[in-house]
């Protein structure tokens, strides 16, 4: 089988292409808007590595899960899972740096069940440059 042949029949997505299927699955927030559902009580995770953490600082509130451990930490029927994740009803905001890991973070979410998961449009970077909260 060739690299351009699937058994599923389907042409592969380019990584754009799939960031706007993903995105399509549910509403994403802006800064003002994720601030706002924090303070209802959504929970904003931070995925973002250490070195842009350091770097930038953190969001006041906001979990840190490092990426490769975000499903393992936010699946509320998980044996590792954070104190947070009590369940798939959670709001969950999930924020990168600029706004596209955590779109297929948000999208991997929506596969445990979380349906309420979304993400930041324009990450960390957003929140910051409109003027919200940041702890250095």
């Amino acid at each position: 089988m060739s690299d351009e042949q699937h058994d599923d029949g389907d042409a592969p997505l380019g990584i754009d292409q799939l960031l706007e299927r993903v995105r399509a699955g549910y509403q994403r927030l802006g800064p003002q808007d994720a601030k706002a559902a924090a303070e209802d009580g959504a929970l904003l995770v931070d995925i973002r590595y250490a070195e842009l953490r350091a770097r930038d600082g953190l969001i006041p509130g906001a979990l840190v899960v490092e990426r490769n451990e975000l499903e393992w930490r936010l699946d509320p029927l998980g044996s590792h899972r954070a104190a947070e994740a009590v369940s798939h009803g959670l709001r969950v905001v999930v924020i990168c740096n600029e706004g596209y890991a955590s779109s297929l973070a948000a999208e991997s979410l929506h596969r445990l069940g979380l349906y309420r998961a979304t993400d930041l449009v324009g990450g960390f970077q957003a929140w910051r440059a409109a003027g919200l909260p940041v702890e250095v």
